[in-house]
This record gives structure tokens, sequence and C-alpha cells, in this order.
């Protein structure tokens, strides 16, 4: 077991700190790297104070990380290149790497896996959690993970293989099987008799589980109703019957929402016949928010997956390449539609002026559509019964801003090339297609909802490519009717 009597210092200013660690950590690999060292007419002389430099920059090192949080190393290790990384991973305990691999981000997860060896990773996660190994065992080696489990009690191995059954996103990925469970028949006293006796309480425990003695859930028993009542007061005049429960079955997303609907600290989760499996814990959900939210943005800028700063260019480039792929496509396709009113373009050069401006309006206006639109479906907002009415709202927003802003892009181009029918033809071209804008992004969201697709990347393409072709077709058509001859 790891000492815990150490406290993780707060970090005020972590860009400061990352890098006085790198100054550490070229002054280590200096010292150690005989190329970097000037050669000497008698080498040996300059050597004890180079030993004695290196210790002490080494000494330094140890010093500034022996009490840093998991969290703060993976910070650290994200923002560092591959050579520093590898260096400053040898220098920590390994003890506590298995934590730092559960914080770090997957890309600069693999990049340390991969320089492990079979027993360095064996003992690096042997203290971790059934449900934390569970989130890591897609970057394990089978061997490994076999080893893992012939390394663990009965109990935990059950509890593993519980944990890595589960679908991802549902509450069953988010459960933790360290739970605190209590009879209904015991006294405050005896309760707090036994509580006493355990080691520590696990993380963010605001209750205790009572169940009989069959593990069938009753209720709970807030550690604050614990600790003010008198010692002889039986538990089951204390505790709670009508607690939320989960299911591991459940959407994670859910789960989440309830806990940030709650105000909620912990959750049992039981399964079909009542019993308690475990529980979900804030942080949990916190981390669960933090994920999806993190691959929301990825999604939204085209990257596949979540990249390493400071991995390869190769490895780079082709993260980018289906974002890059499917823009080119349906780019050429935007250019088709420009040309085939190449006629009417070459009659009337300002179109070619003008055309961007509808597009740039209506791709914005989409945008903060389907933006809304996904935030409200994230929230469960939106449902069948409500849709109606929340796309008439949307349309009729769209019609409003395009009467105004058609209105004022109709009398900036009167002005500017003193042709009134040009001027109608920019003012209905950007009403039209806010319309298309806001029908597109309201749309698309809500049909990948449907179909069970929460990615962002998704709409994102689809509806630039909607949105930028339509507005082109909508303005050069009306222009060709109204200004063709």
């Amino acid at each position: 077991m790891t000492d815990t009597r150490k406290n993780s210092h707060f970090i005020e200013n972590m860009e400061e700190y990352i890098s006085q660690i790198q100054l550490l950590l070229e002054n280590i690999a200096f010292s150690v790297n005989p190329a970097n060292q000037q050669e000497s007419a008698n080498p040996d002389r300059h050597s004890p104070v180079e030993d004695i430099q290196h210790e002490r920059h080494l000494s330094e090192l140890l010093l500034k990380i022996d009490t840093l949080h998991p969290a703060d190393f993976a910070c650290i290790l994200e923002a560092i290149p591959l050579v520093q990384r590898m260096l400053l991973w040898e220098s920590i305990k390994s003890e506590s790497k298995g934590k730092i691999l559960i914080a770090a981000s997957g890309a600069v997860r693999e990049s340390l896996i991969t320089t492990m060896s079979h027993d360095a990773l064996l003992h690096a996660v042997e203290l971790l959690d059934s449900n934390e190994i569970s989130n890591l065992s897609a970057d394990f080696p089978q061997s490994m993970m076999r080893d893992l489990f012939k390394s663990r009690s009965i109990e935990e191995r059950e509890q593993l293989r519980t944990a890595m059954s589960f679908t991802r996103d549902t509450v069953g990925t988010l459960m933790d099987f360290d739970v605190v469970t209590i009879r209904k028949d015991a006294t405050v006293e005896s309760v707090l008799r036994y509580l006493r006796r355990l080691d520590n309480l696990p993380a963010h425990t605001d209750q205790l589980f009572v169940v009989d003695r069959d593990n069938i859930y009753l209720g709970t028993l807030p550690l604050s109703l614990l600790l003010v009542n008198e010692p002889e007061i039986k538990i089951s005049t204390l505790m709670n019957f009508n607690n939320l429960t989960l299911h591991p079955d459940y959407k994670a997303q859910q789960a989440a929402q309830a806990f940030e609907r709650y105000a909620l600290a912990s959750v049992p989760v039981l399964d079909e016949d009542n019993k308690l499996l475990g529980r979900v814990s804030i942080s949990s959900a916190k981390d669960f928010i933090r994920a999806k939210a993190k691959r929301s943005v990825l999604n939204l800028s085209g990257l596949h997956e979540e990249e390493d700063i400071f991995s390869s260019v190769w490895k780079s480039a082709k993260n980018r390449w289906m974002w890059l792929s499917l823009n080119l496509c349906f780019a050429f396709f935007a250019s088709r539609v420009i040309s085939g009113f190449e006629d009417t373009i070459v009659r009337l050069v300002a179109l070619a002026a003008l055309m961007p401006i509808v597009a740039i309006v209506a791709v914005s206006s989409a945008n903060q559509t389907a933006t809304n639109t996904i935030h409200s479906l994230a929230l469960g907002q939106i449902t069948d019964r409500n849709v109606q009415r929340v796309l008439i709202k949307e349309l009729a927003i769209s019609l409003l801003n395009g009467i105004i802003w058609g209105s004022f892009s109709g009398i900036f181009a009167y002005l500017l090339y003193k042709n009134m029918a040009l001027g109608l033809v920019i003012a209905f071209a950007m009403l039209l297609s806010l319309i298309l804008g806001a029908l597109v992004g309201i749309v698309i969201p809500l049909t990948l909802h449907k179909f069970g697709r929460y990615s962002i990347f998704g709409s994102n393409i689809l509806l630039a490519a909607i949105t930028t072709s339509g507005s082109f077709f909508i303005f050069l058509e009306l222009a060709t009717l109204f200004l063709g001859n």
C-alpha cells in the first residue's frame, strides 16, 4: 500500500513549474550523455564535479516531483517532448505510475506503456482498483492482462471480469466496487466502531449503503446523520429508503446528468435482483463529462482521435486526413455548383465578390442552431413531443435574422454597386440561406442523435457542406433569374 501521509501540494503556476522540470531534465540529460560533454586532456579531473552536478540535479528533480498529484504528473508529461518525457517517467516511483496512466491522455498513455517492460507494467498497475484496470485494459497486451488476472484474489478477478463486460458509455464502466456496507439492525456506536477499524474510507464517501445478509440493497445512511446521533440509535431509524439508484446498463450520459441535476456525491448501482454491485462517485461522473467534452472538441476540429503534440509528423498527419479528405470532397462539390453559373458570374463580376458573404453568414447561423440543438439534446431537453415546436422556433429566428441582415446586405450591395436588382437578390438570398442553415442545423443533429451518433464530427461536416453549397446555389440561381439579362 502506498504511503498516504504525504499530501500532494497545489501548483499555482503550472507553466512555470513545467519549465523548471524541463530545465532539470535538460541538465540531467547533458550530464549523462557523453556526446554533450567537452573533451579534456584529463577527463578524470572533471568526473567528480560532473557526478556531483548530476546528483544535485537528480535530487532537485526528485524533490520537486515527490509529492505531485497524479493529475499534475500527467499534465507535465503531456507538455514535454518525448525524450524528456521518458527521462521523467523513469524517475517516477513504480507504485505511482498506475494512477498517472489513468490521468494521462490516451495518446500520451500509449507512448508511456510502449516503453515499459512486462514486469514493470504489471507492478505499476497492481495497486489499481478493478474499474481502473478495466479502463486501461484496451491499452494493455493480452499476456499482461492474463498475468494480472492471476495475481489478484478471486473476488478481485470477478470484479475485474464484471467491469470489463460492460458496454462503453454505460453506468457499469463508471462503477466503483469499493463500497462500505452496513446492516440496518446495527447501532450508531457499532457502525462507528466498524469504521474506525478500516484503513480509510473510499474517496467521496458521503453515505454508507445498508444491505441485508444476501447483499440486497435496503437504503443509505448519510455520514452526517451517523456523526450527530446518539450511539444507541438503530440504523433502521436513520436510513434513507427513497434514494436514487442506477443500473449498470443505464447510459452514462443520463447518470452524469443526474449528478449535476441533484448535486450528488455517490449513487448505488444495483442489478436486476436489487443486489448492490457498487457505486458511481462524483469523481467518475466528472471524468466522464470531461472526457466527453474533450471528444466533442476534438471532433469539432475534425481530429479522428486525441493527439500527442510531440508525436511523429506522420502519425499526426494521418489523424487529420479524414477531415481534410471529406472537406476536399465537399469543396469540389461546391465548386461544381458555382461552375454551373459561370455565364451569370462572367456577366456580373460583383456576384463573385458577394457570394462568400451569403455563405459565411448562413454557415455561422447554422452553427449557432446546431450548437444549441446539440446542447439541448445532451441535456435531454428536446423530446419527440416538443421537437416540432423547437424547429418552428429556429425557423422563425432565421426568418427574423434573414429579414434584418438580408435588408442590411441588400442596402450595402446597392450603395456599393448602384444596382437595385443586385441588392434585392442578395437580400432574398440571405433570407433563404439563413432559413436553410436553420433547417440543416437542427435536422442533422436530430437525425444523428436518433441513430445513436452523438459525435459532432458528422454534423459539422454535413452542416458546412450543405449550407455552403445551398447558399451558393440559392444566390446564383436568384441572380440568374433576375440579373441574367
